[in-house]
């Protein structure tokens, strides 16, 4: 165990639309300390949702991130000798991380060409509570469900 918790950093807002959360998802998405190109690929998947939808880039994404992010999740726990899957709700915090990793995730392995394209079309099937990130969302959902009888062993 820790002594102390580690102090929570204080993420800066993104340049563009001022928001904490758009740099947390962009600091995701990030690959080898390569931030700028980050940022332009998340401002031109805004934008080309945009130009589909026709509503505003950064609400939509907003509305799909909070598509993806799951209530509760499922946790090993051990107990005489067995393993069981105990269902636990999950923090505000992890939420919002899970959702971003799952968005991410499954918008790297879309089939477009690229990335900006790929993100969108993540961002657009999300918001609309479809596609492979909200898939993975009611699988969780349903694993938590069907685990329901050992929420007894929570710790």
């Amino acid at each position: 165990m820790r002594k102390s918790k580690p102090k929570k950093r204080i993420i800066l807002p993104d340049p563009k639309f001022n928001d904490t959360l758009v740099t947390r998802f962009v600091n995701n998405m990030m690959y080898d300390g390569k931030k700028s190109i980050a940022y332009s690929i998340f401002y031109n998947a805004v934008e080309i949702v945009e130009t589909k939808t026709k509503e505003s880039g950064l609400d939509t994404w907003k509305k799909a991130l909070n598509n993806v992010m799951p209530s509760v999740e499922v946790k090993s726990r051990r107990v005489g000798g067995a393993n069981f899957q105990v269902p636990t709700e999950v923090r505000p915090e992890r939420k919002i991380a899970l959702g971003m990793k799952w968005l991410i995730s499954y918008a790297r392995r879309r089939g477009e060409k690229t990335m900006q394209e790929k993100l969108a079309g993540e961002i657009i099937s999300a918001a609309k509570g479809e596609g492979a990130a909200v898939k993975k969302k009611e699988d969780t959902h349903k694993m938590a469900e069907a685990n329901k009888a050992f929420s007894h062993f929570r710790f």
